[in-house]
């Protein structure tokens, strides 16, 4: 029995058939795909870069090795001036190597339902099969993973956000805001055996910028240069947004980040996509009727219809009084009652382009938080092109 049993009918109604992107999957491979930069008329840049990225990695690797937490901290300094120096002499891989790490996580996005069902039951554990029958694409996880590894962000301290990826460790893995979110980190180790050499913060953000443009989203332009730290670089808890919370708390939480009302509105229409699950999060249910395409309908329901408190056992949260199928949490109502907030959702509700503009720049905003700008391999972030955007 395949996936195409639950999902096809259902998916040829939302996608076109130029989703199948067989044709476009390439073998795995452990290097660099493309061939190395002309070499400069003076070498001597390039031998300092050697050098720098030779003696940080080494030195890096020893102090890993080190129990103290002082040895570590010097470790990740070294890794992130090894980083610089292969940004800063063009070492590092480039946009076509990244190209094809970000069509093997679209193909594990989009493409579980050409599996056959028995064998890819073998392949994956029982909460990865049941999230994927009940949403219908691994998207909305993924992209929850790279928000989640990037807003824990603290403008004052400079700690935080994407440049560590510390959610691989305990007890960050652990917390109640990333419940659920082994899932994705398991879907993206199997990237990261095929492509080694990307660093875990670039893979998981690398992952999200996929997700919403694989699902119909706007082009979120995106740079890599991140690296991996330690258990010791990860943030407490309680630097995520807790649903049940107000408008206060929002703010709290978004400008400590270093965003405004306008990006905290944008943010949240990454809503649009995914299902909550009452065995992770404690709520249960989807944003929209369309969980798996991105667009402005979060925005268009919330005032569109009419919201009332769930009667269940569960925590508070809103459905839609017509269907009863739809959910909002306190955090999303609020959108509608905070005179702020209000505008920019109202906006967002009568203006997709206006939201997809705005979105695209909030995100790739979040997604750089806590990462050395010198690090980065490129002074511009690049724009990815889609899996169908290839095939033209």
């Amino acid at each position: 029995m395949s996936f195409a049993t639950f999902r096809a009918p259902l998916r040829r109604q939302l996608f076109s058939a130029s989703f199948r992107r067989a044709e476009l999957r390439t073998s795995s491979f452990r290097k660099y795909s493309t061939d190395p930069p002309p070499a400069a008329k003076s070498n001597t840049g390039l031998y300092v870069g050697l050098g720098a990225v030779a003696v940080g990695g080494g030195l890096a690797y020893y102090l890993y090795a080190s129990s103290s937490d002082t040895s570590k901290e010097t470790s990740t300094a070294l890794k992130s001036a090894a980083q610089s120096a292969k940004a800063a002499t063009k070492l590092a891989p480039t946009k076509e190597d990244y190209q094809k790490v970000y069509n093997r996580i679209a193909e594990i996005i989009d493409d579980a339902d050409d599996y056959d069902c028995t064998v890819f039951m073998r392949l994956v554990s029982l909460p990865v099969l049941m999230l994927f029958l009940l949403d219908g694409s691994f998207g909305p996880v993924v992209l929850r993973l790279a928000w989640h590894a990037s807003g824990t962000y603290d403008k004052t301290t400079g700690t935080g956000g994407s440049n560590y990826a510390t959610m691989r460790f305990e007890p960050e893995a652990l917390h109640g805001a990333n419940a659920g979110l082994r899932v994705a980190r398991d879907l993206m180790e199997k990237v990261k055996k095929e492509f080694d050499w990307i660093s875990y913060g670039d893979l998981w953000t690398l992952a999200g910028v996929a997700a919403v443009q694989e699902m119909a989203g706007p082009k979120v332009p995106w740079r890599p240069g991140r690296i991996d730290g330690f258990a010791a670089q990860a943030t407490p808890d309680g630097r995520l947004p807790d649903a049940s919370q107000g408008a206060p708390h929002i703010r709290d939480i978004f400008y400590r980040m270093g965003f405004d009302d306008q990006e905290i509105v944008a943010l949240c229409g990454a809503h649009a996509l995914g299902r909550c699950h009452a065995d992770r999060s404690g709520f249960d249910g989807p944003w929209t009727f369309s969980p798996t395409t991105f667009s402005n309908d979060f925005y268009k329901l919330l005032f569109d219809e009419k919201w009332v408190w769930k009667k269940w056992g569960g925590p508070k949260q809103l459905e839609d009084k017509k269907t009863k199928s739809l959910m909002m949490l306190p955090t999303d109502y609020v959108l509608t009652q905070d005179k702020s907030f209000k505008e920019y959702a109202k906006a967002y509700a009568d203006d997709a382009d206006l939201f997809f503009k705005d979105f695209s720049a909030a995100f790739s905003k979040l997604l750089e938080l806590g990462v050395p700008t010198q690090q980065f391999v490129s002074s511009e972030p690049w724009v990815m092109q889609t899996v169908d955007e290839q095939k033209s």
